[in-house]
C-alpha cells in the first residue's frame, strides 16, 4: 500500500470527520500529511491517533479564512517534508437557519469556514505546486446541498458557500491544467461528522441522523469511510485524465431527486 509514498498531503479541517479519515488512509497508503485546523486541542488529539511519534504528521493551528494563514500551512509543509503533492478542502460548518432568519454572523461563518479557505489554501498550494514544477492535485469536499436545495434543510448561506467551493473547482481546474495541476471535488448527502456536534447536542445529532437514513436511496446516511476512497482516487494516479469535474457521494440522492418516494433499502 503505497500509492502516495513520497508524497505530501495538506489537509484543511485535518482534525476531524472526514479531514482526519482522510489522513488516515493517505498515512496508510505512504503519505507525510500536513493536518491544518483553528483548535490545536483537535489537531493534538488526531496526531496522537494516527501518528503519535509525529514522523510523518505535522500540524498547523490556524484560521485558513486568511491569506497568510494559508500560506503558512503551506510553508509548514515544504520546511517539514519539502513539497506539496495534494490539497484537500476539508473545512466547513453546516448550519440549518432559514433564509428570512440567516444573520451576517451566519453568513460570514459560512464564507470563513467553506470558501474563503478553499481560495486561499488552493491559493498558496498551487503556487508551491506551480514552484515545484510537479504537478499535484487538490480535491474539495463540497456538498449536494450546493446542487440542490433541500425543502428540510434551509441551508442558504452553506449552500452558497459550498457553491462557490464547486465553481472554484472548474475555474481552477482551466487555469492550473497547463502546471499539470487537477483539481476535482465530491459532492456528499448526509455524512455523520462531529460537525453535527457544532450545533447540536451528540444524542441530538445522531438522533437528526439516524432520521435522515431513508432519505438515501441506499437506505443509510454516509459515515467517513464512503467518502475517503473517493479523495484518493481523485487524488491520485488513476484519475490522471480527470479535472474540473464533481462526484456525488450521496447514497443515490441526486440519482433519486425527481424519482417516486421509495421504501429505504436495508444497508
Amino acid at each position: 500500500m503505497d500509492e502516495f509514498r513520497d508524497k505530501v498531503v495538506v489537509i484543511t479541517g485535518g482534525g476531524g470527520g472526514i479531514g482526519k479519515a482522510a489522513a488516515a488512509r493517505f498515512l496508510e497508503e505512504g503519505a507525510s500529511v500536513v493536518l491544518g485546523s483553528r483548535r490545536q486541542e483537535v489537531l493534538d488529539l488526531a496526531r496522537q491517533e494516527l501518528d503519535p511519534a509525529g514522523e510523518r504528521v505535522a500540524l498547523l493551528a490556524a484560521d485558513s479564512s486568511k491569506p497568510a494563514a494559508s500560506e503558512r500551512l503551506v510553508e509548514t509543509a515544504l520546511e517539514r517534508f519539502g513539497r506539496v503533492d495534494v490539497l484537500v478542502n476539508s473545512t466547513g460548518i453546516f448550519r440549518v437557519v432559514p433564509f428570512l432568519e440567516q444573520t451576517e454572523e451566519q453568513l460570514e461563518e459560512a464564507l470563513d469556514s467553506i470558501l474563503r479557505p478553499t481560495f486561499y489554501a488552493s491559493q498558496a498550494a498551487a503556487r508551491a505546486m506551480v514552484d515545484g514544477g510537479h504537478g499535484g492535485t487538490i480535491v474539495s469536499v463540497g456538498s449536494m446541498w450546493a446542487l440542490d436545495a433541500v425543502t428540510s434543510t434551509p441551508t442558504s448561506a452553506y449552500s452558497a458557500s459550498q457553491a462557490g467551493r464547486h465553481a472554484l473547482t472548474k475555474n481552477l481546474a482551466i487555469e492550473l491544467a497547463p502546471h499539470g495541476i487537477r483539481v476535482n471535488t465530491v459532492a456528499l448527502a448526509f455524512v455523520e461528522t462531529p460537525a453535527y456536534e457544532r450545533f447540536l447536542k451528540p444524542d441530538e445529532a445522531r438522533e437528526v441522523l439516524d432520521s435522515v437514513n431513508a432519505f438515501h436511496p441506499l437506505g443509510r446516511h454516509g459515515v467517513p469511510a464512503d467518502v475517503v476512497e473517493a479523495i484518493l482516487f481523485l487524488a491520485g494516479d488513476r484519475s490522471g485524465w480527470i479535472t474540473g469535474t464533481t462526484l456525488p457521494i450521496d447514497g443515490g440522492v441526486l440519482a433519486a431527486r425527481n424519482a417516486p418516494v421509495q421504501e429505504a433499502v436495508a444497508a
